[in-house]
């Protein structure tokens, strides 16, 4: 089985034993079991808090994230439901809040928060630069629309956290394809520069594109381009790197490639460098 389940169900339908269950299964929460070996992913570990609940929690947060196609949640962190149960186990996070209809979807036969909802719970709960990474993969991956996620911030105005909410949404980009291109984006935006445009096409004279820059100030030509290990552990990929960096270069572009081992006021600096160039 893939999928979690609840080994007393299973039991209780004969589909499998006692012994069975205890030899090639694990519970990951009390009489919920995913097969042992398998590393729980964000989803499964959804779809058990769910089960733990016993189907009556709301799937939310980074839970909720992840079942509406969000890349990067961390598969280690805990599961986030809307329950009643304030004493949930180890790996699982509930809180008891108010849900309107127009605040929940179902997917199979699991309540979760919308995209909108989502989002403001991860505003509200999260620090900023981990809330806005968080709703930067969601809206990239559910098309979440920012006037619906104001619309519920003033239907909760008195909630705890909108403010840090209301100023982590108004940051947040769908056109990060990482957690660290949010990183990046936010560091300029804090070091005081314009808010960067993301994903960024370059053509050619013959109107071929050449390139999608992570993010930069097109008026000037300079962009910003997070690299992370993938760029250099495939040779293919870094042979592509060289030639299409000499490319962006012949046809005007100042790139800053920024790596994992940059700081940040050497990151601030470089791009300060390359902007007072063109200004």
């Amino acid at each position: 089985m893939v999928e979690p389940f609840v080994g007393s169900e299973a039991l209780a339908a004969g589909t499998l034993t006692r012994y069975t269950l205890r030899r090639g299964f694990v519970a990951i929460y009390p009489d919920v079991y995913l097969t042992r070996g398998i590393e729980p992913t964000a989803i499964a570990q959804a779809k058990a808090a769910w089960l733990w609940s016993k189907r009556r929690g709301v799937v939310a947060g980074r839970s909720a994230a992840a079942m509406l196609g969000a890349k990067w949640v961390d598969p280690w962190a805990a599961a986030e439901i809307v329950h009643d149960n304030r004493h949930p186990p180890h790996g699982v996070v509930t809180w008891w809040d108010h849900l309107d209809d127009d605040e929940l979807v179902t997917i199979g036969s699991m309540r979760l928060t919308t995209p909108a909802r989502t989002a403001l719970d991860i505003a509200c709960r999260r620090p900023l630069g981990r809330a806005v990474a968080e709703i930067d993969a969601l809206a990239r991956a559910s098309h979440l629309k920012p006037a619906d996620v104001e619309l519920l911030a003033e239907r909760y105005r008195g909630r705890r956290g909108i403010r840090n909410a209301r100023t982590a949404l108004d940051l947040v980009d769908a056109g990060a394809e990482s957690p660290r291109e949010t990183w990046l984006r936010l560091l300029l935006v804090r070091a005081g520069f314009p808010r960067p445009q993301t994903q960024i096409p370059v053509h050619d004279e013959f109107g071929m594109l050449t390139a999608v820059l992570d993010m930069g100030w097109p008026e000037i030509k300079v962009a910003a381009d997070y690299d992370g290990d993938h760029h250099r552990t495939s040779r293919t990929r870094f042979n592509r790197d060289i030639r299409r960096a000499e490319e962006v270069a012949r046809l005007g572009w100042i790139d800053i490639r920024v790596t994992s081992e940059d700081t940040e006021a050497g990151v601030i600096g470089r791009v300060r460098a390359a902007r007072d160039r063109r200004l």
